[in-house]
């Protein structure tokens, strides 16, 4: 395996530095990347954080299972763990990078573009050529919660059957969005599953525990590690929605994310800050099961409120 001029033999492990550009000031922007090979030959899988700044729990995911020895003792294949992409955004408590650019929409990227192009680049011509299939870990954005849950992509069945192995709480079928790393990865032949688990900005210790745990399922499956098998069935939804605020207001959901409920039932409230009885009710669309919520307590019209995941 070579990485970026540098040769990875069989049964080693390195870290390699991957520069992609400079900020203003001239600090360097570099990729942290682990690399772990088994002596016998296997499939080689990314792991992946961080590709927005601020959604710390799949850095955390990553680097924990590093710290723990997850990868240390591959009976079979490769692991290449990045814990952390978006640097820049990471240190600013920032979804993006100084342009205001989405490195998640910014793929395949270009050598001659913005911040978050060059680091798309990066990813696409030295890591994705190397590995077989990943697991590219997320948390909900700014206030909204998601409940632990793989994506995978529509029409896909070696897709659908890395979500099966990952086994979250949740499996969700889901159209990979354009210039996004899945979409690009998939192009290439390159199956790539997304976890979704807490919110931005913030600790989750179920999203972690349950990243973690399905990230070694997958390992197991692919029969890289050696391991107590630990089956876990995971509830497949084809189909969400979102339910969004009618008006603006101070919000207070009533059931939260991991809940069930039928369409029609009142979820949640918003409220007028004036005291004068303006509440109107939040009913949930579909019977289904809340796969998400929004923790923000004030809310404008239009805003998601809970995302709803159900069959027909």
């Amino acid at each position: 395996m070579q990485i970026n001029g540098t040769e990875i033999q069989p049964g080693e492990q390195t870290s390699l530095k991957l520069s992609v550009g400079q900020l203003p000031s001239g600090t360097r922007i570099s990729i942290h990347a682990h690399v772990f090979r088994s002596k016998n030959p296997g499939p080689s899988l990314l792991v992946l954080g961080g590709v927005h700044g601020d959604e710390i729990n799949g850095v955390e995911i990553i680097r924990r299972s590093v710290n723990d020895g997850m990868f240390n003792k591959l009976t079979s294949g490769s692991v290449i763990a990045i814990p952390l992409l978006n640097i820049f955004g990471f240190i600013n408590f920032s979804r993006d990078v100084p342009d205001g650019k989405d490195v998640n929409r910014s793929f395949p990227g270009s050598t001659a573009g913005s911040l978050a192009s060059r680091v798309a680049r990066t990813i696409t011509k030295k890591i994705l050529p190397v590995v077989d299939f990943g697991v590219d870990f997320h948390t909900g954005g700014k206030s909204l919660y998601n409940y632990p849950q793989i994506r995978f992509s529509r029409n896909h069945p070696e897709s659908e059957s890395l979500a099966r192995e990952f086994a979250a709480p949740f499996s969700l079928e889901m159209r990979p969005i354009s210039k996004s790393l899945r979409k690009t990865a998939l192009d290439l032949g390159k199956p790539i599953i997304v976890f979704e688990g807490g919110e931005s900005l913030r600790y989750d210790a179920l999203a972690i525990r349950e990243g973690m745990a399905g990230l070694k399922r997958l390992l197991l499956s692919k029969n890289m590690i050696h391991a107590k098998p630990a089956k876990k069935e995971s509830r497949l939804f084809r189909k969400t929605k979102w339910v969004r605020a009618e008006k603006a207001g101070m919000f207070l959901w009533l059931k939260s994310s991991g809940s069930k409920v039928e369409k029609g039932e009142i979820i949640g409230q918003i409220n007028g800050p004036y005291g004068k009885g303006d509440t109107i009710w939040v009913k949930a669309i579909e019977t289904g099961t809340i796969i998400g919520h929004n923790n923000a307590p004030v809310v404008s019209q239009g805003d998601a409120l809970f995302h709803i995941a159900y069959e027909l």
